[in-house]
């Protein structure tokens, strides 16, 4: 099975790195020097932010 493509643009990637304040990591090393860690808690963030826009969506 062929690994899949990312859902997540690198502009809104890079902003989540910032607000989880490694994004210096990913300047040096890339996306590969993230700990699985990191990226576990990049994914969570991105939930959370979804979720929170679907309850603001919702209450309109």
């Amino acid at each position: 099975m062929g690994r899949r493509r990312g859902m997540m643009s690198d502009s809104f990637k890079e902003e989540i790195a910032k607000e989880l304040g490694f994004y210096d990591k990913v300047q040096k090393d890339g996306w590969g020097g993230i700990t699985t860690r990191e990226a576990g808690n990049m994914v969570k963030w991105a939930i959370e932010k979804a979720e929170e826009q679907m309850i603001r969506e919702q209450q309109k």
